[in-house]
């Protein structure tokens, strides 16, 4: 087992929930290079030979286990970029959590772009669980610039569970999906931005397969001048149902700018989009005022149950 440093530790309980092990079939990347990683009986972690990163290979007979690959920077000046793919045989089932927490106190940006890209085959079940999180008193800036890409075949089932926590002074997320046959796949997207952040969340879904369907939630709260930006697009190329819904509550002097598109291109193609910007309500302020909350306190609570 690999000793860590304090603030490693710390953060990964922040991006894990503190449930990072090394045990399983788990790998850590630290400060640009790979500190640390095991296999299981059914998940084999290999790393790149031609550039930075890893193939995670999860055999069909995975049921039910959790696949860990945190990424910690807590170096200033750290400019990281990795390539991980993710092949997942038919029938599958398994959680993969990933998420990077940057701990910044210097005076140089530090920044970690992680290129996703996830194969999925027929009848599996995958949940991809990332957290990002941002902390130091440093004047360099923490960056994150995720792209996923998934693929999946007939009858697979994707959840994509997004969280960006705090910290993060700039994010440019690029997400494209390709969904098969009688696909299902289902988005969950929170976001917190404060300060003088700003957050751009681009994505793209392709539905090819006949009966596939998507369900897509994106739930932002917006402080400070912060400033952030949603797009995401659902493409109907064959018989297939999509719903996205956009929802942000905005505060302070922060803009928010929220363009869901939807594309049929197929005549039994049937996609719904929805999107909401406002205020935290006045009438639930008031009543959490009158057991005894502060304003503030009021206001997190609200915050908290939006994006939860």
């Amino acid at each position: 087992m690999t000793e860590l440093d304090r603030i490693t530790e710390e953060i990964l309980k922040k991006i894990s929930g503190g449930e990072f092990k090394q045990e399983g079939a788990f790998n850590l990347r630290h400060n640009g290079i790979q500190l640390c990683h095991g296999d299981s009986e059914h998940v084999k972690i290999k790393k790149k030979e031609d550039k930075n990163g890893i193939d995670i290979y999860i055999d069909g007979s995975t049921n039910g286990e959790k696949v860990s690959i945190p990424v910690v920077v807590n170096a200033s000046g750290v400019d990281d970029e990795v390539y991980n793919d993710f092949y997942i045989e038919e029938g599958a089932d398994v959680t993969i959590v990933a998420g990077c927490g940057i701990h910044n106190s210097g005076c140089n940006d530090s920044r970690h772009n992680g290129i996703h890209a996830f194969h999925i085959g027929k009848g599996a079940n995958v949940r991809y669980e990332e957290k990002h999180y941002g902390e130091g008193e440093g004047a360099g800036a923490r960056i994150l610039n995720p792209v996923t890409k998934i693929y999946m075949e007939e009858d697979c089932v994707f959840t994509l569970d997004s969280v960006q926590i705090k910290g993060v002074d700039s994010t440019k997320r690029e997400t494209d999906i390709t969904m098969g046959a009688g696909s299902k796949l289902y988005v969950l997207e929170k976001l917190m931005t404060h300060d003088h952040q700003f957050a751009e969340s681009n994505m793209e879904i392709q539905m090819n397969g006949e009966g596939s369907s998507a369900q897509i939630i994106s739930r932002s709260v917006a402080k400070g001048t912060s400033k952030q930006v949603f797009h995401p697009k659902a493409i109907g190329n064959a018989k297939c149902q999509a719903h996205v819904q956009c929802d942000s509550i905005i505060m302070d002097h922060a803009e928010v700018a929220s363009i869901p598109e939807i594309n049929a291109r197929h005549l039994d193609a049937a996609i719904i989009h929805e999107a909401a910007i406002g205020r935290i309500n006045d009438e639930q302020l008031i009543k959490l005022r009158t057991l005894g909350m502060n304003e503030e306190e009021a206001e997190e609570i609200i915050i908290d149950n939006f994006l939860n």
